[in-house]
């Protein structure tokens, strides 16, 4: 199932994606203050029964994406968890944790909407990630039981203004979260939709039609289930929290000279089984 938040109609709603179209879940389940409330319980149940026969409400043109949790708590990202990547940095060895740093909503927009480049910096990067939606919170989650707390899945692009990263002697936090500098959506697909599970997922991240990143979850140093158990050792997990799993190689840094962003240009992330995030690039302001 394809669960979404969007506008339409001048009111913010949520539903289930079906075909070329929404269903609206906000009349039908008047209970749910949103899609987070889905996540838990019987959540997908409901939404299930409440879409079922249902004729599609809004075309998918006819909506404003929105973030699909809107306000997460916690968006919590990990920093070079493709091997590729560690070896493109400086090719040490594998390290034994994981890279953490944190993004608030704001600087994440939804799909179809504009990534702004500010006029601090001429440097906004692209980074195609898979996001890991929770469902059932916890705290200290043991490894083989983290998939369980998993709602569903995302596309996510962790954008960046790259000299800004380089600020602070130990942290990344300022370049990580400059306004609309990111995307993620275009909908959360639930962890059913996986049969097959997470160990081989394909993502593609593009630039005006041209492939920059393209990997796959099978090269991730720290797998989905070992980030949820990580994560919640510190912090308690709760419904809709958000972990973006790292990005693979490509990202417009890396090229020389650098291939920054420019307004026009079009970043697409793609994932196995999820879709397609599509924004396009425009100067602040």
């Amino acid at each position: 199932m394809r669960l979404v938040s969007f506008a339409a109609a001048g009111s913010e709603s949520f539903g289930v994606v079906d075909g070329q179209g929404v269903i609206d879940l906000g009349p039908r389940l008047p209970e749910a203050s949103g899609l987070v409330d889905l996540l838990t319980g019987d959540g997908r149940r409901r939404a299930e029964a409440a879409a079922k026969r249902a004729a599609a409400d809004f075309r998918l043109d006819e909506i404003a994406f929105r973030r699909p949790v809107p306000w997460p708590e916690k968006t919590i990202c990990i920093g070079v968890n493709y091997a590729h990547r560690n070896e493109e940095y400086d090719d040490s060895s594998l390290p034994p944790f994981p890279s953490v740093f944190m993004r608030v909503p704001d600087t994440l927009v939804g799909h179809g909407q504009p990534l702004l480049r500010p006029p601090e910096s001429e440097q906004l990067d692209y980074e195609a990630e898979i996001a890991v939606v929770i469902g059932e919170g916890g705290r200290r989650i043991p490894r083989e039981r983290a998939l369980a707390h998993i709602a569903g899945l995302t596309c996510l692009n962790e954008g960046c203004i790259r000299d800004w990263m380089r600020h602070g002697k130990f942290n990344v936090t300022q370049g990580k979260n400059f306004d609309d500098c990111g995307s993620v959506g275009p909908w959360l697909v639930t962890a059913d939709e996986f049969p097959g599970g997470y160990g081989d997922l394909k993502l593609t991240g593009r630039v005006n039609g041209e492939i920059r990143q393209d990997d796959t979850t099978a090269n991730l140093i720290f797998d989905f289930a070992y980030l949820v158990s990580y994560v919640s050792t510190w912090a308690a997990l709760k419904p809709g929290d958000v972990i973006s799993t790292g990005t693979p190689i490509g990202a417009g840094a890396r090229f020389d000279p650098p291939r920054w962003l420019k307004p026009g240009d079009v970043v697409e992330v793609e994932v196995s089984g999820i879709g397609t995030l599509r924004n396009t690039v425009a100067d602040e302001g």
